[in-house]
């Protein structure tokens, strides 16, 4: 019973991390109508960004992730007037190659600047606290308190701006809300600064709590995307809770499964939600 209770917190935290990537994910989706494969990237890059700031200013991780998080949304939002602007109506297939590709340039891009080997923000052994056979380390409550922000943060943000208001109603109809008036160029900008900032915050969240290298983003996609789709895909709530989910899912299936095989579980639990309820957990009004 102790170790699932363990397991279960070493989920949420995971959960934490992919919830915050799955948001930007499906924010994207929802709004841009495609699946952005360079979404892990902009969480490796976010990540290096953090590291440079800790090491140039000697600051603690979190007071350079505003920082970081503001550098990765100027980023997707240059990329997407760059790249994505020019192509934005043609078949999505073209943009799905299109942002494929650019995970590559951005792969390369850390590779030739922060370099290929792993690196880690405070070097060093966190003891971790001992709540009676429970461990946690004090990065983990930092991690679960600041996610928890950043969603509070984005539900302030949906909710009570027009923006954000104008953004669900986008994700919901877009010709409805483009009859309103919406106007659709802001909306598509905002999705890209809120999608680079979240994934930004994933991948220094998923640094402090493991380690820096270039594929970090990468080998996370999977279930952010797994995330995007259980919850529903357009559903930035539904991302939420989907990857809570699947960072549990992935946790407990240590128990029966190496934890090499945590990726597939994700993958399992997407291909069967796609098969039996393609509209995801949450269905309706975002």
């Amino acid at each position: 019973m102790i170790e699932v209770i363990q397991l279960l917190i070493n989920g949420i935290l995971l959960g934490s991390i992919l919830a915050l990537g799955a948001v930007g994910a499906t924010m994207i989706f929802g709004v841009l109508r495609f699946a952005h494969f360079a979404h892990g990237d902009f969480m490796a890059i976010g990540a290096y960004f953090a590291l440079t700031v800790v090491t140039v200013f000697n600051l603690p991780v979190l007071a350079a992730l505003p920082v970081a998080m503001g550098l990765t949304a100027l980023l997707a939002i240059a990329i997407d007037q760059i790249v994505y602007r020019r192509i934005r109506r043609v078949q999505p297939v073209i943009l799905l190659i299109s942002s494929f590709a650019t995970a590559l340039v951005l792969r390369s891009v850390i590779q030739m600047v922060w370099g290929g080997s792993n690196q880690v923000y405070q070097s060093g052994i966190q003891l971790p606290w001992r709540i009676g056979p429970l461990t946690l380390k004090p990065d983990h409550l930092l991690i679960f308190a600041a996610a928890a922000g950043l969603v509070f943060a984005v539900h302030l943000f949906l909710t009570r701006t027009r923006m954000g208001k104008a953004m669900r109603a986008m994700s919901d109809n877009m010709d409805l809300a483009l009859v309103t008036g919406i106007p659709a160029n802001r909306v598509i900008i905002w999705t890209w600064a809120i999608g680079g900032a979240l994934a930004a915050a994933a991948g220094v969240f998923l640094g402090m709590d493991t380690r820096l290298h270039p594929v970090m983003g990468w080998t996370l996609l999977l279930p952010i995307f797994a995330a995007t789709i259980l919850g529903g895909i357009g559903r930035p709530y539904g991302a939420i809770l989907g990857g809570l989910v699947i960072g549990c899912a992935m946790e407990l299936s240590t128990l029966v499964i190496p934890g090499a095989y945590k990726p597939a579980v994700a993958f399992a639990i997407m291909v069967t939600t796609l098969v039996f309820r393609p509209q995801g957990i949450i269905k309706g009004n975002a």
